[in-house]
């Protein structure tokens, strides 16, 4: 049985499995034909094997550079900086947004030992000295390490004349105030707009 131990440990690393779902998981490829289980591992192969960070934005890509830094009718004077490629896809998945990324590679975590070095912030102060970027949207997560991350970000790039941003926080569609909680309440009243 070790190596269905071995498989269900390596399910249990990834992010939001627990040993009862890594173990269901295991459970479903034994039941399934081993066509499935072949093709589930070829493409896990094929993930590692061909995905890397983008040269330019450290988004996913398949060669140096990613879709999104590849596309020409992109618009390259705003950049929207993520903590982590996978929010790109959430961001693009809007269909709003035309402009390109930069990817960080977490947020600032002093206790933790993450400061702006273990982050990509050289490299988008590169771009911004190298390319004509007239907005940086920081769409960093609301908590504490994201917070800390944008207002460090806006003290290094707002005195060189870029507009720095935050998407609007606040409400989400369809919900009810009394479900709401009083953080999220708190920047819906703080960021509200003319009807």
């Amino acid at each position: 049985m070790s190596v269905i131990d071995d498989l269900v440990d390596e399910f249990g690393k990834l992010p939001g499995v627990g040993p009862k779902t890594a173990m269901r998981l295991v459970y479903h490829l034994m039941k399934g034909s081993p066509d499935e289980a072949r093709r589930l591992a070829a493409a896990i192969r094929e993930v590692a094997d061909r995905i890397r960070p983008c040269e330019v934005c450290g988004n996913f890509a398949e060669s140096a550079r990613c879709h999104i830094c590849s596309n020409g009718s992109r618009d390259r004077s705003t950049i929207c900086v993520v903590e982590e490629a996978f929010e790109v896809g959430a961001v693009e998945r809007t269909g709003v947004y035309r402009g390109v990324y930069h990817v960080l590679g977490g947020h600032l975590s002093p206790l933790d030992g993450i400061g702006p070095e273990e982050l990509s912030v050289t490299a988008l102060e590169r771009r911004v000295d190298d390319e004509e970027v007239e907005e940086l949207i920081l769409a960093t997560s609301s908590g504490v390490e994201g917070q800390a991350t944008a207002v460090y970000l806006e003290g290094l790039f707002r005195p060189r004349g870029i507009r720095v941003t935050r998407p609007a926080r606040g409400l989400p569609v369809n919900s009810d105030l009394e479900y709401v909680d009083g953080s999220t309440l708190s920047e819906a009243l703080a960021g509200r707009k003319e009807m």
